[in-house]
């Protein structure tokens, strides 16, 4: 029921949850109530919802273009290839034209995806026997080098907006796997901190944004607070917060945090890493423009099992709080729901 850091999958998918807010919808209702002793058998259970919901649908089909030697004409005429056709005493037509198909990108990233799953020892035999069943109506659609896929430039319209949530899922699974020279096939590289990572910031993101709508909470960008005129702005790297949110007197910034270990220790002391200290506190006094102490930081770490996590926080000169804080993933939903209510309502309530 485990992954590293002691975390219960089906906290995994409550965390999907929020990030992909669709998973509380249509086809997947019941998947919080099913036990997952791996974290790609959840993958798996969510893949085959997802599709099964996606067929009732209808796969999502686009124009492509197709070249044919053909009896009669369809489209445009390939006059080089016809030529060539009736040298060689073929009574065939060389055409170029559109058809509307299946063997679309969407699709092949759904294909590749369940391939990979499928291929996994850890995937419960009988989901994998579902994912084959499915697989029948994708016969058509072909398999693809996933590393070549362009996520980024994927685009939604109204014809396929549900196929958005099951990319993101398959962006979540796929990145980071690589293909073997000799067989072709994909190799398992891990559910690494990355993906974690990724995945608790975003969760923190979408929690608040529910369940503390007051705040605001949002991923915004901070200015320097530095004169633009007399400064090269290109020389310095964008500040991107994790979380921000703000009330009408006060705004505070967390930055999420997930390692192997929270803690460092040199010469017997165990402390912070000096870099997110730093980088909390550039956020705050960069945004905290006239320094009159409303804007405050909070570091959130994701509990590990060392004996010392952070807890606690320091108050700068100009009466900015800077937390840091631990998030105890190991426990059921309900007590990390408590966990992070706590932070904010004795953030707010108390600063100080």
């Amino acid at each position: 029921m485990t992954i590293d850091k002691t975390i219960l999958i089906k906290n995994i998918y409550y965390m999907l949850s929020y990030a992909f807010q669709q998973l509380k919808q249509n086809n997947y209702e019941k998947i919080d109530s099913e036990n997952f002793d791996e974290i790609y058998d959840l993958f798996a259970e969510i893949i085959f919802r997802g599709i099964s919901f996606q067929l009732k649908q209808g796969l999502h089909k686009e124009y492509i273009s197709i070249h044919d030697t053909l009896p009669t004409l369809k489209g445009k005429v390939d006059l080089r290839g016809t030529i060539n056709n009736l040298m060689q005493k073929k009574q065939k037509i060389d055409c170029n034209f559109d058809e509307l198909s299946e063997n679309n990108l969407f699709n092949q990233v759904l294909k590749t995806t369940v391939s990979f799953l499928l291929s996994i020892p850890r995937v419960n035999s009988s989901r994998k026997s579902k994912l084959r069943k499915l697989m029948l109506f994708f016969d058509n659609v072909d398999t693809i080098d996933i590393s070549e896929v362009k996520w980024t430039t994927l685009r939604f319209d109204r014809n396929c907006q549900t196929y958005k949530m099951l990319l993101y899922i398959c962006y979540f699974i796929m990145d980071g796997q690589t293909l073997t020279t000799e067989s072709g096939k994909y190799k398992l590289k891990g559910f690494t901190d990355d993906h974690m990572c990724k995945l608790f910031e975003k969760f923190v993101l979408e929690y608040y944004k529910k369940h503390h709508p007051k705040l605001h909470a949002q991923a915004s960008q901070i200015a320097w607070n530095i004169n633009v005129e007399f400064s090269n702005t290109n020389a310095l790297p964008i500040m991107q917060t994790d979380i921000m949110m703000t009330t009408i007197d006060r705004t505070l910034i967390i930055d999420t945090k997930y390692y192997g270990r929270t803690m460092i220790e040199r010469f017997g002391k165990v402390t912070l890493h000096s870099n997110n200290i730093y980088q909390i506190q550039s956020y705050v006094m960069n945004h905290d423009r006239s320094h009159n102490g409303n804007v405050d930081g909070m570091l959130l770490y994701a509990k590990t099992d060392e004996v010392i996590v952070p807890d606690g926080q320091i108050k700068l000169n100009d009466g900015n709080i800077i937390g840091f804080r631990t998030l105890d993933l190991s426990k059921d939903f309900n007590s990390i729901k408590e966990q992070l209510d706590y932070f904010v309502a004795t953030y707010y309530n108390n600063p100080s």
